[in-house]
């Protein structure tokens, strides 16, 4: 296993890239509600970087699920795209931060893409890579 890479995003501000060439799958951790514009921002360099799994947990997890979705469908104008550039996603609105930072690493699997990255990307006023990074380490050594 491999430690998580961890990404802060504040609401409003412009979203980074994440300047990946692997696939991956992002964790998003949603402290902050954003507007839709922002959302869509992030969404779209989230397809646009390599994530292949996306899990939300937090606020407007649901929103956020859909909105990946729809990122990558609108990546390839609504039209086929090859299955190895499908971006699987899930929403966690009834587990704890634990339970889908386990599930990242054991249960979020694509079936046409090996993917041994992952990325939390926090959106939140204050950053807390320490603490989400030593979280997801210790879900990894439980057994659930």
């Amino acid at each position: 296993m491999e430690d998580a890479r961890y990404v802060h995003l504040r609401p409003s501000e412009p979203p980074p890239s994440l300047d990946s060439t692997y696939p991956y799958r992002a964790v998003l951790v949603v402290e902050q509600a954003v507007s839709d514009e922002w959302r869509s921002l992030v969404c779209d360099m989230l397809v646009g970087t390599g994530c292949r799994y996306m899990l939300a947990w937090g606020r407007d997890c649901e929103i956020w699920h859909d909105s990946v979705d729809s990122a990558n469908l609108a990546r390839f104008d609504f039209q086929e795209f090859p299955d190895d550039e499908l971006v699987m996603t899930t929403w966690h609105s009834d587990e704890t931060l634990a339970e889908v930072f386990w599930f990242a690493e054991h249960g979020a699997l694509h079936p046409d893409v090996d993917i041994d990255k992952t990325v939390i990307v926090h959106i939140s006023a204050e950053p807390r890579a320490t603490e989400l990074t030593e979280a997801f380490n210790n879900a990894q050594a439980s057994v659930s």
